[in-house]
């Protein structure tokens, strides 16, 4: 009887469950239900308590925290680039925390150590390096892959400084465009590098890094150890001329990454991986699953072409963990070439999703978002009221200079779509279109163009 209760009450949490995962993608509910921080502690009690809670208060919590939370899955989220809501990646998470096991070794974690290989395998496959060798590792996000990058193309060149640090090293420096993601200067500051060694080149004004302002940088002084070239800028969604710079770190001897978080995936379109040309000659690459090919956060590969370098940069052969006489292959107990010790399984996601979409699934849905945001730029190149802040296809920008602040908060109040803003150099304040949720349609880039002009007519 009474486990008859329990799996009543666990039906009922599922259907719960249900009825908010369709509610995110339903267009007639609010992207967001929009309170101020104050009001929204007033509201609920969030506060940890000595005793626990029933089952049905910790019910009213988990729709409170539905309920307030931003709906990302909603297909007029335009907001941040991670969007949408897959449900076979879904359930690869829920099986993910039931196995609740961790990356550092094939002893615990067999079938996920052997799906991350198999898949960075494929995925430095598609980069096209040769039979897909090299190595790789999934880290939690972006900076973090990147931060690795920099922290290779240094042991590369000293490794000495694994065990002496930096003051035996001379004075290095990194180059990067004025347009690339914070995360290399931060990566800087953590490696105690400094940001002050991480040297911005310009940028052309389609947000492209020039090839003759890095040569001429290079050239200056200090020891350059470490170029990172973006393939899809956060703001502008550029991609440096990778051929160009290739070259110059092929002259010079240094070590080439690409930032591909976002842009990385193009090279899942045989429509539009030419943005992406040269890759196949740089020595790192950060590849985020999470952004354009909407595997749930957080899916962030680092791409090495040269094997074990990884393994020699981090190891610190922890006998207790990283026994030399087990009984397999100690090739697959990944953990010692991480920073990490604990890590969490990200591979299940991608490589089910993967599974269930084939390489042509994921390809047509990334040549969908490109489809979308050209019909974006199609429709207001010429509108009346909207200036274009660079001329562009596949990276629209909408100029509305100091009323996007305005548009931006009405929208968050009335909860029926987000998109962000921000100024760039010299440019005022606009909005910055991201298109990379797979329930979006033309008929909610339409909504977007007229929320807009309706939530900003009186300014």
């Amino acid at each position: 009887m009474e486990e008859n209760f329990k799996d009543k009450k666990i039906n009922k949490t599922l259907t719960r469950v249900k009825v908010n995962l369709d509610i995110s993608f339903d267009r007639e509910t609010k992207v967001i239900d929009f309170h101020y921080p104050n009001e929204l502690l007033q509201m609920n009690n969030w506060e940890l308590q000595d005793e626990p809670a029933t089952l049905d208060d910790i019910l009213i919590s988990c729709r409170a925290t539905l309920k307030y939370a931003i709906k990302t899955a909603h297909p007029r989220y335009f907001n941040q680039l991670s969007t949408g809501l897959d449900m076979v990646g879904l359930a690869a998470d829920w099986l993910t925390s039931t196995a609740n096991t961790n990356m550092f070794t094939y002893e615990v974690a067999p079938v996920f150590v052997l799906l991350e290989y198999v898949t960075l395998k494929k995925m430095r496959e598609i980069i096209g390096w040769t039979d897909g060798r090299g190595d790789g590792i999934f880290s939690p996000g972006g900076a973090i892959s990147n931060m690795y990058a920099m922290l290779l193309a240094r042991f590369k060149m000293f490794p000495e400084v694994k065990e002496k640090g930096m003051s035996s090293v001379p004075r290095l420096v990194a180059f990067t465009s004025e347009h690339s993601h914070f995360s290399i200067k931060k990566g800087a500051a953590a490696l105690g590098i400094g940001t002050e060694s991480v040297i911005c080149i310009k940028a052309d004004e389609s947000g492209k890094l020039i090839p003759a302002d890095l040569e001429r940088r290079i050239l200056e002084g200090f020891v350059p150890f470490f170029v990172s070239a973006t393939a899809g800028t956060t703001v502008y969604g550029a991609f440096d001329p990778l051929i160009a710079i290739s070259d110059i770190c092929k002259k010079y001897n240094i070590w080439m990454h690409v930032d591909g978080a976002w842009g990385g995936s193009l090279l899942m379109s045989r429509r539009h991986r030419w943005k992406l040309d040269g890759v196949e000659r740089a020595n790192s690459v950060t590849w985020n699953p999470h952004k354009m090919m909407s595997v749930p956060l957080q899916c962030s590969a680092l791409l090495v072409r040269e094997e074990g370098l990884m393994q020699n940069c981090n190891q610190m052969h922890a006998c207790y963990l990283f026994q030399q006489d087990k009984h397999y292959d100690l090739s697959y107990d990944t953990g010692d070439k991480a920073l990490q010790c604990g890590r969490h399984v990200d591979i299940f996601k991608l490589w089910l999703m993967w599974r269930a979409k084939g390489t042509i699934g994921f390809e047509a849905q990334i040549d969908k978002c490109l489809e979308l945001s050209e019909y974006l730029y199609n429709k207001i190149k010429d509108r009346e009221g909207y200036e274009m802040v660079f001329d562009a296809i596949h990276a629209v920008f909408v100029a509305c200079c100091q009323v996007a602040p305005v548009i931006k908060a009405r929208m968050m109040e009335y909860g029926t779509t987000m998109v962000s803003y921000q100024p760039q150099g010299d440019k005022v304040n606009f909005f910055r279109m991201v298109i990379s949720n797979p329930a979006a349609t033309f008929e909610d880039i339409d909504f977007l163009i007229e929320e807009i002009e309706r939530l900003g007519q009186d300014l």
